[in-house]
């Protein structure tokens, strides 16, 4: 479906770009140090299925740690809200995205929220299926309904690259399963992991997943209820709360949307029944966010009142 590519949206893009040189690319993952800092795209889908983009928008990222809403739906649907919930927290935390430091200090010892890498790979772990494939072969058929996309795929470059070096993660698994939040080999749930974090689309795709999210689960394009409207609403909530990281409070405070960062640059974000947006910008601040993205997300924020507080 084409995109109209509104002057006004591309001014702002223009605008946002200046800050790009502040970031940094996150090349302690290889296969993401090959991007290029100065990219910046934006799409936004309204629910009425009309969209207007600036940026190469074809251009295809890879989701990290945005998969982690997706995941999480996906579980609740397997599974309901008591389970998930027994091995995951729900409150935000002020550490890094991979911090270990609170699976020590709290008893139980389960991570805070599903946000955070504990608290995704716990999730994870709880995807219905016999092994890795399946696991990983239903996580990228709901996402594929969700982006109502077939060419959504994962990466194998970009998951062998994070399967390679994800050595903080396996720590928190074998800490996660020493006190019974996972259980199961932990190789093969890596696997999974690096995985879903490397579930590829462009900004297009994304912006369609946030429609969905702004309609409670309803996909504006296909009519289909792909998550129940309690789900929806529980992933919005933890977007909002934990989505942005550490940085998740002022964002909260400055731009005051629902949305999930990924370390690729990737953000979706959306405002209730009106539109999803998705951008990638892969120049990244202290925080492990796209700096050029969150400068857009401002301006767009400001400019035309977005924010739901």
């Amino acid at each position: 479906m084409p995109c109209r590519h509104e002057s006004e949206l591309i001014q702002l893009v223009e605008e946002a770009k200046k800050v790009t040189g502040e970031g940094k690319i996150a090349d302690y993952i290889p296969a993401l140090g090959k991007a290029d800092p100065d990219d910046l795209s934006v799409a936004i889908y309204h629910i009425d299925n009309t969209c207007m983009a600036a940026g190469d928008i074809e251009k295809k990222f890879t989701l990290q740690s945005i998969s982690k809403v997706l995941s999480l739906a996906l579980v609740l649907i397997d599974h309901g809200e008591e389970y998930v919930f027994d091995k995951v927290g729900m409150e935000p935390t002020g550490d890094p995205f991979n911090s270990i430091v609170k699976l020590e200090l709290l008893n139980p010892s389960k991570p805070l929220n599903p946000m955070i890498n504990a608290g995704a790979l716990a999730v994870t772990n709880m995807i219905k299926g016999q092994n890795s494939e399946e696991k990983v072969s239903r996580l990228l058929s709901f996402i594929r309904d969700l982006a109502n996309s077939p060419n959504v795929a994962v990466c194998e470059e970009t998951a062998r690259s994070e399967f390679e070096t994800a050595w903080l993660n396996r720590s928190m698994c074998y800490f996660l399963k020493q006190h019974s939040i996972i259980e199961g080999d932990v190789e093969e749930l890596m696997d999974v992991y690096t995985k879903q974090c490397s579930i590829e689309m462009h900004s297009l795709d994304l912006a369609k997943i946030g429609a969905v999210l702004a309609m409670d689960g309803l996909h504006p394009e296909t009519g289909r209820q792909l998550i129940p409207k309690d789900i929806a609403r529980l992933c919005k909530t933890f977007m909002v709360t934990c989505g942005m990281y550490n940085a998740s409070g002022e964002f909260a405070i400055k731009i005051g949307i629902p949305a999930k960062s990924g370390v690729s640059g990737g953000i979706i974000g959306l405002v209730p029944n009106g539109f999803g947006i998705g951008i990638f910008g892969p120049s990244l601040n202290n925080k492990g966010n796209s700096i050029a993205g969150i400068k857009l997300l401002e301006l767009l924020s400001k400019k035309y009142s977005l924010s739901i507080f």
